[in-house]
């Protein structure tokens, strides 16, 4: 059995939202030194707020083949999570483009981190099996 096809459970969301946290917080300090506009940042900690508010409140759900439409309304929450922060995206880059690339870059860098944070701690636990 390949290291990829093994069932795991979940890692914890702790390590990877606070690494996601960091991000955002650091970027602040690097806006101010740079002299870019707040409202880019501000943007994108609100929507990667947002997102996990939204992640944390879709993981309450009790998933699995035993409870079909829970599964169901997981997986359409979070298409809609990242949907939604790209509409937000789209509609501000019309009248700010420059506040839209900020946000994009903070949320971008926020989630890339707690994405790979996430992979770590899966990969890294033990099997279920």
């Amino acid at each position: 059995m390949s290291v990829l096809s093994q069932p795991r459970p979940a890692p914890p969301r702790v390590a990877p939202i606070a690494a996601g946290a960091f991000v955002v917080a650091v970027a602040l300090p690097i806006f101010l030194v740079a002299g870019w506009g707040l409202a880019g940042w501000g943007l994108g900690a609100v929507l990667w707020i947002a997102g996990q508010c939204l992640g944390l409140l879709l993981a309450r759900l009790r998933y699995g083949t035993g409870n079909l439409a829970a599964s169901g309304v997981l997986a359409i929450g979070m298409m809609f999570r990242g949907i939604a922060v790209m509409a937000v995206v789209f509609a501000v880059a019309v009248a700010r483009p420059h506040v839209a690339l900020a946000a994009a870059l903070v949320y971008a860098a926020a989630y890339t981190l707690e994405l790979g944070v996430s992979l770590v701690a899966y990969f890294s636990g033990g099997s279920a099996a």
